[in-house]
């Protein structure tokens, strides 16, 4: 019996909610500020940004730990990296046996994007 989580797809032309409103349609509440700082502050490590971003490189839109785990610091160091980006909300994970999957979270790279493009998806 699997113990595996089967994710929603988002279709192309489903909306995107952002956390935030782009930065050109107005000021930021506290929370909003709170929100994306926590993003960002998450993707403010070197370490934590180049983790994020081979998992979100990664063919099949997600990546084994074994796979991403060579950024030049040691495996405790990786999982205290990823379990950051966990925290912020930028990644999901799956354990499958001995080993863990991560993914980006769907709306993650889009509601960034919106964040800081002034674009919203409607």
């Amino acid at each position: 019996m699997s113990n595996a989580k089967v994710l929603p797809l988002l279709e192309a032309d489903q909306a995107v909610a952002p956390c935030c409103p782009p930065l050109t349609e107005r000021p930021m509440s506290a929370d909003e500020a709170e929100a994306a700082a926590k993003m960002f502050k998450a993707l403010g490590d070197p370490v934590r940004l180049r983790l994020f971003s081979a998992v979100a490189s990664h063919e099949g839109g997600e990546a084994c730990v074994c796979d991403i785990s060579d950024v030049g610091v040691s495996q405790p160091t990786v999982s205290h990296h990823l379990k950051k980006l966990k925290e912020a909300g930028l990644l999901s994970s799956e354990r499958r046996g001995t080993w863990v999957y991560y993914r980006v979270e769907p709306a993650v790279l889009a509601a960034m994007g919106a964040l800081l493009s002034g674009t919203t998806r409607r």
